[in-house]
């Protein structure tokens, strides 16, 4: 498929076939997609979590309103964000940026301080809300690229995410859950598999001046 092809094909998967896993290769490849997300700054402040324990996933179900996805999918990816991005971070960042590219202090510091300082003020809010915003690109970068590849998803915003993270001990890793998506293949007797995409058209959502 194309691209227009797959993005038709694509939507947001309301039963998943709980028999078919998502085989290591393709699962490599939504991670590796994930990492070469583009982020602001470049600074990444998103995790992402793969769950595929399906004993976890089975109790993760209650902390996501009942949704059956979460179980039934191959696995559930949990996007998480940094809970303490401030210079110590942006200076990781910076220093990763000199080794990779053996470019010289001078050219990266006025970069390197302006943003320590920047997140070094901010408030902690501010930041947070920066943060969840890189999640959103990293979530939907993902579904394209679990389209491209045939593996269904369903993006979710309705789950908690203390209970996420309670069960997931993701204050260990000073982290914190924003979205997850269950991803697999659609079962057979999805019914919504088969309705039509509803959108409007290209000439009422695209401007061009």
């Amino acid at each position: 498929m194309n691209i227009i092809d797959s993005l038709q094909w694509r939507y947001a998967t309301k039963k998943f076939d709980d028999a078919r896993q998502i085989p290591q290769d393709k699962l490599d490849i939504i991670t590796q997609a994930f990492n070469l997300t583009a982020t602001s700054y470049g600074l990444q402040p998103v995790r992402l979590l793969v769950v595929q324990d399906k004993k976890l996933q089975e109790e993760l179900v209650a902390q996501a309103m009942g949704q059956r996805q979460v179980v039934d999918a191959s696995c559930v990816l949990v996007f998480c964000i940094e809970k303490n991005v401030k210079s110590p971070y942006v200076h990781e960042y910076f220093d990763n940026v000199k080794s990779t590219r053996d470019t010289p202090e001078k050219t990266l510091a006025p970069f390197r301080e302006m943003l320590a300082d920047k997140f070094d003020s901010q408030t902690k809010e501010e930041t947070r809300n920066w943060a969840i915003n890189q999640a959103y690109l990293a979530m939907g970068n993902l579904m394209t690229v679990c389209a491209l590849e045939g593996i269904d998803a369903c993006p979710m915003e309705g789950f908690e995410p203390d209970g996420f993270d309670k069960m997931l001990e993701l204050d260990v890793l000073n982290i914190s859950s924003i979205l997850i998506m269950p991803i697999g293949y659609r079962a057979e007797d999805d019914m919504f598999s088969k309705f039509e995409k509803v959108r409007r058209s290209v000439e009422d959502t695209v401007i061009y001046r």
